[in-house]
């Protein structure tokens, strides 16, 4: 395998390296399979959560004793979880238990399109307020008044367990970026070479991803190789196209 970009993060974790074994066997069933999911994306989320996130102080409380003791926070605090569906779902729970406090979670609905497999956008809830930077005139009335999306949030947490050809993950965070957010940091249980490099690519500065393994090959349905198959219907126990 060539040398990958920084900003592309392998997690050399044994325990992971151990549950993804087992996601890779057909024998797995789909019970065990949403589990090993939920299990790795938890151990990839604390690793990601450790170097993306900082700590700050947001007040005082009291312990059962009586004693002052400053409370911590994350910062940025304003963060939002976006799963790309269906698969990325299945990923949710594992980071939404992660954080101290709740946070919103958008969706980003693509398919890749059977004969070119290229990214196909059909449902999208980020949320869009229009701000008006320019106190000269209203953003509404003036069409070359700077304007900025005060909804979008600073960083966005964007899950899905696998990066074949990269091109729906490109798709999301291009997305992400005209949504508004600072950062992108992009959690995925199983990646191509090929397709994590296009996903780190597309926005070098402004982009983290962390995986828990690379494997190189992606075949020409665009499944990795030797991966661990179409993990959305074996999440759902449904039958693909």
């Amino acid at each position: 395998m060539s040398s990958l970009p920084t900003n592309i993060h392998i997690s050399t974790h044994p325990c992971l390296q151990a549950k993804l074994s087992q996601l890779r066997s057909a024998s797995t069933s789909p019970r065990e399979t949403r589990a090993l999911v939920h299990e790795i994306a938890s151990i990839i989320g604390v690793e990601a959560f450790a170097t993306g996130l900082k700590v700050s102080t947001t007040g005082t409380d009291r312990t059962p004793l009586g004693a002052e003791y400053e409370t911590k926070g994350i910062n940025p605090a304003d963060l939002a979880l976006v799963p790309i569906l269906r698969s990325g779902l299945g990923m949710v729970e594992a980071l939404n238990a992660l954080l101290p406090t709740a946070v919103p979670i958008y969706h980003l609905g693509l398919f890749r399109e059977k004969i070119t497999l290229q990214p196909v956008e059909y449902y999208n809830n980020l949320p869009f307020h229009r701000t008006d930077l320019s106190p000269a005139s209203p953003a509404l009335l003036s069409p070359t008044a700077e304007t900025t999306n005060s909804a979008a949030a600073t960083l966005a947490v964007l899950l899905d367990p696998i990066i074949a050809t990269g091109a729906t993950a490109e798709a999301a965070i291009q997305l992400l970026r005209e949504w508004g957010v600072e950062k992108v940091i992009m959690l995925s249980v199983l990646a191509s070479e090929e397709g994590v490099k296009r996903a780190a690519g597309v926005w070098e500065e402004g982009v983290e991803v962390w995986v828990g393994a690379v494997d190189e090959n992606v075949n020409d349905k665009g499944m990795i190789v030797p991966g661990v198959g179409d993990i959305g219907d074996r999440l759902f126990v449904a039958i693909g196209k």
